[in-house]
């Protein structure tokens, strides 16, 4: 089945789809570095469909050039990747795009989650007018007008929980009535990706909709067995320190076993991004006593309760769970965007590392593939990692949707 992917970020959720057997025929993402990775996964894909992944292990290893593991790739299949933002001004464009792609063929479904800052808890927080005045409170209508114009049986739709509440629940009821008078019914859950197979604590409102003739309803999806946990899902990742990175050919601790099977991927033993961001010694002194903390006592260090020598915020009696580390017996809580701003919240449990996450750790716990590479910085890496939908979790949906199909 044919899909369009909106607002595509890294592609977590279009990975999901891709690896229950959909056919992702566009993506469309303004983010720069997110497009580049969308276009280095469509590389792997062709490149794995013609037998030829020793040429993208060579791009991982940084014997080639992403420009040259490019000209491996018919240009057909870098375009589906459409980088721009979606707007009035650009809609048409992008419409043109997509039905060039498409041709005669029709598409079967959208997926899709529009920027949620506007309907996050931190960013009416940090909004004097409660992002009322903001205009990703209105994206949805967009995503609309793509229903509109190519007709898909049914889509997804991912945002975070403050889109129920978003205006007095005034968002959710104009979604609800624009999808009415676009020919579809639409059903929503909050779901959490730990019972998806995710080590990660992280509820989503996951929108289902479908044409009003056809003969469908919200999914009943299975809770899957507990996860594993940090500590199995890190169990093969060298040791390195803040500032540190290991990568390259049987770089893990151990062989592939059976909790890390869907993330490690069958016979693959190139380890890549296991790096982890520098850190001042005060950010170090500060993770050290945070991790003894919960070692020994099992609570949150607050901000208000470290020596005063590292104290640096005028204010302490407010955000008094600055810092927060991954606990290694448990799952991980909700991986968001701001990692790519700093560490602090993503403590690793380990204090002879006494860092904070590497990129690949944050990929596992969003339960992204180690085949999977995120373009351009390390910041970008972590930007695109925090926005995107879990793609065990997203593999999930899609399979109990084709069955219901």
């Amino acid at each position: 089945m044919k899909v369009i992917d909106l607002f595509a970020g890294a592609g977590g959720l279009s990975e999901g789809f891709r690896q229950e057997g959909y056919e992702i025929v566009a993506h469309v993402e303004m983010d720069k570095s997110a497009c580049n990775t969308l276009r280095t996964r469509e590389a792997y894909y062709y490149l794995k469909q013609k037998k030829l992944l020793n040429i993208y292990n060579e791009y991982l290893l940084q014997n080639i050039t992403r420009g040259e593991l490019y000209k491996y790739i018919p240009q057909e299949i870098l375009d589906k990747v459409i980088q721009t933002e979606i707007s009035n001004k650009t809609i048409p464009k992008i419409f043109a795009q997509i039905e060039e792609i498409i041709g005669e063929e029709t598409v079967d479904l959208i997926i899709g989650g529009p920027p949620c800052q506007a309907y996050s808890t931190a960013g009416k927080a940090r909004d004097p007018n409660k992002m009322k005045n903001d205009p990703r409170n209105y994206f949805y209508r967009y995503y609309i007008r793509f229903l509109k114009k190519f007709n898909p049986k049914i889509f997804v739709f991912e945002n975070v929980r403050g889109i129920l509440t978003a205006q007095e629940g005034k968002v959710l009821k104009n979604i609800r009535r624009n999808l009415k008078n676009a020919g579809y019914k639409m059903d929503h859950r909050i779901l959490n990706a730990k019972d998806f197979g995710v080590s990660q604590i992280r509820e989503r409102v996951i929108i289902i909709g479908w044409k009003k003739e056809l003969d469908f309803e919200y999914p009943k999806f299975k809770i899957k067995p507990e996860p594993p946990n940090i500590k199995e899902l890190f169990k093969d990742l060298p040791k390195i320190k803040a500032g540190e990175q290991i990568s390259g050919k049987e770089k893990y601790l151990i062989k592939q076993n059976k909790s890390l099977e869907k993330i490690r991927c069958k016979n693959w033993d190139l380890l890549t991004q296991h790096i982890s961001r520098p850190n001042n010694e005060n950010d170090l002194k500060i993770y050290k006593l945070v991790v003894n903390t919960w070692n020994n006592e099992r609570r949150i260090l607050k901000y208000n309760e470290l020596p005063s020598e590292l104290v640096t915020h005028k204010n302490s009696d407010i955000f008094l769970d600055r810092y927060k580390n991954i606990k290694y017996e448990t799952l991980s809580h909700t991986i968001v965007a701001h990692i790519a701003k700093d560490g602090h919240y993503y403590i690793h449990p380990d204090i002879e590392q006494n860092r904070s996450l590497s990129i690949r750790e944050a990929a596992r716990i969003q339960s992204f593939p180690d085949d999977f590479y995120f373009e351009d910085s390390r910041t970008a890496a972590f930007k695109q990692i925090g926005n995107a939908v879990p793609p065990l979790m997203a593999r999930e949906i899609a399979h109990v949707i084709k069955k219901s199909i």
